[in-house]
């Protein structure tokens, strides 16, 4: 039975949590989940991870959360909003232009969210000497969104992203594993109902259904995740996207009562990073690479996956001033460039009236 200190304790944790910047806080228990585990085992089996080779080598790990670390009790689940001023959108036809997908428009979140966390931990030791914790954010085997959910702090959408009803799907997930026994919260109701504007955005039909994802179809998973050559199906379909995709997300109604004023001043968006010129871009040897993109998520695809992706991009332009700085990459060092340049100059000849 949980008793009054508990709750109380409970109580304070997501007022720290408040304090240091998280939008959402909630409280599961750390016991595994072998239903869940089961549909993360068939995926896998599915091959729908794609080349993410390092869900399937922890896959042990990610059954629970004790599974992970067998002492755990219980979990605090958090999330940080992201949400935007503008609309993910709108760029889409600006084609001399790039998108990039709005949580790397600013601060690497995993650097700002692993730093709360961290100073959310040390907060509870210090209230409860003794207790045990340990903290996560995205680079862990944690599945942060069913505990999302577990926790009461939204529901695991027809997207598979977490939805908040105050915050939308524009929340960066982090989790702290405790040896305490806290009182959980209750588990979120899924409020999708009948609406599928989510599948229906998806530029390359990767929900074979509701609830599922299949990441080799995915446009975040092809251009952060996937090496080499992109499949030549989808490259259309990237348009002027080089760096994930918020079409899913965008749509979603709930997200139109997420509100900026929760927005981690972190996340604001970089001037230089909402409305790129496909040009500029293009133009990165490495070290410009690096120096543009420090502190920021795209810096760990590296040059050579970043320039391919805008070279898809390029391609799918229809802009002849982008034919001279394709020209120049054809015989970048790297074959995927160079193949991604070539795929983009004959686009663009294609795309040139007939004299």
């Amino acid at each position: 039975m949980v008793n009054s200190a508990e709750t109380t304790l409970a109580s304070r944790i997501k007022a720290e949590a408040a304090r240091l910047g998280f939008a959402a806080c909630g409280i599961a228990p750390a016991t595994d989940d072998p239903v869940r585990a089961e549909r993360l085992e068939q995926w896998l089996a599915e091959g729908s991870h794609g080349s993410m080779e390092w869900m399937e080598t922890r896959f042990e790990h990610r059954r629970g959360p004790q599974s992970l670390w067998p002492a755990a009790r219980s979990v605090i689940a958090l999330g940080m909003s992201y949400a935007p001023a503008a609309d993910p959108l709108a760029l889409a036809e600006a084609r001399d232009r790039a998108r990039i997908s709005v949580y790397a428009q600013g601060a690497d979140y995993h650097d700002v969210v692993k730093r709360a966390l961290k100073a959310l931990a040390r907060w509870l030791v210090a209230e409860v000497p003794g207790a045990e914790v340990k903290v996560f954010v995205d680079t862990a085997p944690v599945m942060e969104k069913p505990l999302g959910e577990v926790a009461g702090i939204g529901w695991q959408g027809k997207h598979t992203n977490l939805v908040n009803r105050q915050h939308g799907s524009w929340l960066f997930l982090g989790a702290i594993y405790t040896t305490l026994d806290l009182p959980p919260d209750a588990p979120h109701a899924d409020h999708c109902g009948s609406c599928t504007a989510c599948q229906r955005a998806c530029p390359t039909d990767a929900f074979p259904a509701p609830y599922r994802l299949d990441a080799r179809r995915c446009i975040s998973y092809l251009t952060i995740e996937h090496k080499g050559p992109i499949p030549a199906e989808f490259r259309a379909a990237l348009g002027n996207r080089i760096y994930g995709c918020d079409d899913c997300l965008a749509v979603c109604p709930w997200n139109s009562f997420a509100s900026t004023a929760a927005t981690n001043k972190a996340f604001l968006p970089r001037a230089e990073l909402t409305a790129p010129r496909l040009a500029e871009l293009l133009a990165l040897d490495d070290a410009a690479f690096r120096a543009l993109f420090a502190g920021s998520p795209i810096k760990r695809i590296g040059r050579d996956r970043f320039v391919r992706n805008c070279l898809y991009a390029a391609g799918n332009s229809s802009h002849a001033a982008l034919m001279a700085p394709v020209q120049r990459l054809l015989g970048d060092p790297d074959p995927a460039v160079a193949d991604a340049a070539s795929w983009a100059l004959d686009r663009l000849a294609e795309a040139m009236p007939v004299p």
